[in-house]
């Protein structure tokens, strides 16, 4: 037994062992801060006492609504008070949150009512619509509805429903919060984009959003009272978990329903943002905002970039502008993030330009909370760290799902051999940095030899016209397959297919060089992701 022989009366007690959830981190910022600033919408503005009592309302008011404990509580919210609300009210009754994608179709939404077997569902008005659909094409039990009211957008109440305000009034600001009593207890639930079949339902469990938080903010390098802008969406991944990681810094969530370059600067400027979230897309947009778009700001902004590998290009243009980028790596069964970038100072801290971008475009090391990420080959051994040699990216740790709601099969499939199986490939560097190298489905064989889409499209972003690229499979008669590139043009620019062709022919082997550019605005999901699947379908008909 070692030095420690005898564990008499040693055991687990309510005093010294408390499951973990991240409901803890806004019950404590009630006590510890309760007047300082929570959250911020517009005019709306909370202090941690009101944003405490505006969640236990919420809570008392769905247990009023008829919500038991292991319920679902569904929500088409964009990113106002009522979704960040939502993510400690619903949890905080012992119900389980499911936010859904605005931007689904009504099938799938219907789909998603069903599968989830949500109770109850929180509806922004400009949603209203949507959510009707859907629930008029279900055949079982239908969830309740509750909208919610956005006036300063132009959203006003319909009168058709239980408005939110009204909902949450009649709850109790005192309400007793019911913390898990196991932290694997179920704590939200989340729908893969689904775009090849049905989306499956992602179980996320206290503990793993717990130990999200906390690994978040040593990976981000934060400190107190941080102002978190919500550019991702909140129904992405639970936002990343920054939601439920802010009131633990005494932090400040800054609301933003549309997503602007615009509404960016002027968050940054007027609300004294420093910390937010976005894919590739994002960075890209303020590159290229307008002049009058853009405003000036004296501090650095912290981002996390991720969704994408983002384009060498772009992580060089936006830190001349202030923005300090790192490139984290997730899907949505993970929590999301699980990678870093983690700089070097010493090794790399003299690099400029493309070079130091191309080494920021790396999806890193695992983060804090996590046991083990690696790449591995078809027989689940490590390949070589020697940035060549591809394989599939692994992940092992405590932010990882427990699994597909109601698909233990796909669940099983998932978790070979001790690992979550993320689909996506690969290479290892000697410092034991990951870079993908593309998603499984996204590599394109071309006489025999891999192309990696990623590769194709950053040497394409280089061009000075291109605002946007992807590059998917064309079917070739002679070759199998040839990468073909789908672009959108920056305002006021212009290029020719040869233009482009040429281009990446002075940069990429013949072979990787894309043999058909088509100029089109690029199909875009609501986190900002290219969605190559319709891309796919478009270069097959080419």
């Amino acid at each position: 037994m070692g030095w420690l022989a005898d564990e008499t009366g040693l055991d687990k007690r309510r005093a010294n062992y408390v499951p973990l959830t991240p409901l803890s981190h806004l019950n404590r910022a009630a006590g510890v801060f309760p007047d300082r600033e929570a959250l911020v919408y517009g005019g709306q503005r909370l202090t941690y006492r009101q944003y405490h009592a505006r969640v236990s309302q919420l809570a008392s008011a769905l247990v009023g609504a008829g919500v038991g404990s292991g319920d679902v509580v569904a929500t088409l919210l964009p990113n106002i008070p009522a979704q960040a609300e939502a993510h400690f009210g619903v949890p905080a009754m012992g119900a389980v949150l499911n936010t859904i994608n605005i931007r689904l179709d009504v099938d799938t939404v219907a789909y998603i009512f069903g599968h989830g077997g949500a109770k109850l569902v929180l509806v922004d008005t400009q949603f209203i619509g949507l959510a009707e659909a859907a629930i008029a094409q279900m055949d079982g039990p239908a969830p309740q509805i509750v909208e919610v009211a956005d006036p300063q957008a132009g959203y006003p109440a319909t009168g058709r429903y239980a408005e939110y305000e009204a909902f949450i009034a009649a709850g109790d600001p005192g309400f007793a919060w019911r913390f898990p009593e196991d932290e694997w207890e179920s704590l939200a639930l989340n729908y893969t984009s689904g775009t090849t079949g049905r989306p499956k339902g992602v179980v996320y469990h206290h503990r793993g959003a717990y130990l999200m938080t906390m690994g978040t903010v040593i990976s981000w390098r934060m400190t107190l009272y941080p102002r978190f802008l919500t550019i991702v969406p909140l129904f992405h991944c639970n936002g990343w978990n920054h939601t439920w990681m802010m009131p633990m810094l005494g932090g400040t969530v800054v609301c933003c329903r549309d997503v602007t370059a615009k509404a960016i600067y002027d968050a940054v400027a007027d609300e004294g943002v420093t910390h937010f979230g976005g894919a590739p897309i994002v960075l890209n947009a303020i590159v290229n905002a307008s002049p009058e778009d853009q405003r000036a700001f004296s501090h650095t902004v912290e981002v996390f970039t991720a969704g994408a590998p983002p384009a060498a290009a772009t992580l060089a243009a936006i830190e001349a502008l202030g923005f300090h980028v790192t490139q984290v790596y997730g899907l949505t069964e993970t929590y999301g993030h699980v990678t870093e970038c983690l700089w070097n100072h010493d090794e790399w801290g003299h690099l400029e330009g493309d070079a130091r971008a191309a080494i920021k475009a790396r999806q890193g090391v695992l983060m804090p909370m996590m046991e083990d990420i690696t790449v591995v080959d078809s027989a689940m051994a490590p390949v070589p760290p020697d940035a060549t040699t591809q394989g599939e990216i692994v992940i092992r740790g405590n932010s990882v799902m427990k699994g597909y709601l109601k698909n233990p099969e796909a669940t099983e499939e998932a978790f070979a051999g001790g690992y979550f199986h993320s689909g996506d490939i690969a290479v290892k560097h000697p410092d034991g940095h990951l870079q993908i190298a593309d998603r499984a489905k996204d590599i394109i064989i071309s006489g025999g030899e891999n192309v990696s889409s990623v590769e194709v499209e950053g040497t394409l972003m280089h061009h000075p016209a291109v605002l946007l690229c992807a590059v998917v499979a064309k079917p070739d008669d002679k070759w199998g397959e040839v990468p073909c590139a789908f672009v959108e043009l920056k305002p006021g620019r212009e290029a020719t297919e040869a233009d482009l062709i040429a281009f990446a022919r002075e940069r990429l082997a013949g072979f990787k060089t894309p043999k058909k550019v088509v100029f089109q605005e690029l199909p875009k999901t609501s986190t900002g992701k290219i969605q190559k699947f319709e891309l796919r379908a478009v270069a097959r008909t080419l």
